[in-house]
């Protein structure tokens, strides 16, 4: 995980990147909902790519409304 003091963090998978941005989000759940074993607010972490596939951690990203969540393709995986 990387992150700057008050901006938004990156927590890093192999072949994947997620990016949230704590002031876009109106809390909607689609990630929780989509991917609860990757997105779970009560644990810190609170957003562990490594717990499923890149492609479906980027499908459950692409769903984010408030555009708090975004991802990119890393390594060999990226395309």
């Amino acid at each position: 995980m990387t992150d700057a003091p008050g901006g938004p963090r990156t927590y890093t998978a192999d072949g994947i990147a997620v990016t949230y941005d704590a002031s876009l989000c109106f809390h909607a759940a689609e990630c929780v909902r989509g991917l609860p074993a990757v997105f779970h607010p009560d644990v810190r972490p609170w957003i562990t790519p490594q717990a499923a596939d890149p492609d479906a951690v980027a499908e459950v990203v692409d769903r984010c409304p408030s555009g708090a969540l975004s991802s990119v393709r890393t390594g060999s995986s990226a395309g």
